[in-house]
C-alpha cells in the first residue's frame, strides 16, 4: 500500500511520467533505510506491525520525497517508452567500445544489442544485479552525484560490465545473455564494488572532457 501511494502521489506531481516495471525497486533503498531508524535487528526479522501509524506515515514520506528528487534529473526515464533510458543505453555501448573495443566488437559479432541487459540496469539502477547489503554504499554515489547522476550512471555501468571482459569475450550469444542475466556478484563484498566506483570516476575524468564518443 506504501508502495502505491508514493507512485500515485507522484503521477499527480509529475502527470508526464508514470508506473514502469522495476520502477518500485527504487524505492526500496530508502524503505530500508528509513525503516532501520525504528526497527532494530537483521532486516528479515523487522515487522511493519510494530510500527504506529504516525511513524509509518512519517517513512512513507520521506520516502515519497527522495524518490521524486532522485527522479526529478531523469524524468524521460520514465515516460512513454522511456527515451533517456535509451539514450543512455547508446552511450554506454558507444563508452564500451572507446575502452574496451575487444568486448565491444565480439557483443557485436554475436548479434546481442546493449538494450536487451542495459535497460533494466538503467531501469532499475543495479538494484537486481548486486547484493542488497552493498546497495546503500551504491546509491550513496548516486546521490552525491545529484543532478549530474543519468550522465555517470553510463561509466558505473561500463565499469561494471567490463569487470568480467575475459569471460564476456569467450562466450557465444546464448551464453552472453545468461551470464548477463545473472552476474557472479552474490559473493561481492564492498571491496568489488569499490573497484567498480573507482573505474568509473577514472574513466569519466578522462572522457568527460572529450565526449564526442557519447554524441545523442
Amino acid at each position: 500500500m506504501m508502495f502505491f501511494f508514493n507512485f500515485l502521489y507522484r503521477a499527480i506531481r509529475h502527470p508526464a511520467s508514470g508506473y514502469v516495471q522495476g520502477i518500485n525497486d527504487l524505492v526500496t533503498p530508502f524503505l530500508v533505510v528509513f525503516l532501520s531508524e525504528y526497527l532494530d535487528g537483521s532486516i528479515d526479522s523487522w515487522s511493519i506491525s510494530e510500527l504506529s501509524s504516525a511513524n509509518i506515515s512519517n517513512i512513507e514520506a520521506d520516502c515519497y520525497w527522495c524518490l521524486s528528487q532522485l527522479l526529478d534529473g531523469m524524468q524521460d526515464h520514465y515516460t512513454f517508452a522511456q527515451p533517456g533510458i535509451q539514450r543512455l543505453v547508446f552511450k554506454l555501448k558507444e563508452l564500451v567500445r572507446r575502452i574496451d573495443e575487444s568486448v565491444s566488437r565480439h557483443v557485436e559479432d554475436q548479434g546481442l544489442e546493449f538494450l536487451q541487459f542495459a535497460f533494466r540496469w538503467f531501469n532499475c539502477l543495479l538494484i537486481r544485479e548486486i547484493p542488497f547489503h552493498l546497495v546503500t554504499r551504491l546509491w550513496d554515489t548516486y546521490l552525491a552525484e545529484g543532478d549530474a547522476l543519468p550522465d555517470f550512471l553510463v561509466y558505473i555501468f561500463a565499469s561494471f560490465l567490463l569487470t568480467w571482459s575475459e569471460t564476456l569475450q569467450k562466450l557465444d550469444f546464448q551464453e552472453l545473455v545468461m551470464f548477463l542475466q545473472h552476474l557472479p556478484t552474490h559473493n561481492w563484498s564492498y571491496q568489488e564494488l569499490e573497484m567498480v566506483l573507482s573505474r568509473a570516476y577514472m574513466w569519466h575524468s578522462m572522457f568527460n572532457n572529450s565526449p564526442s564518443h557519447l554524441a545523442s
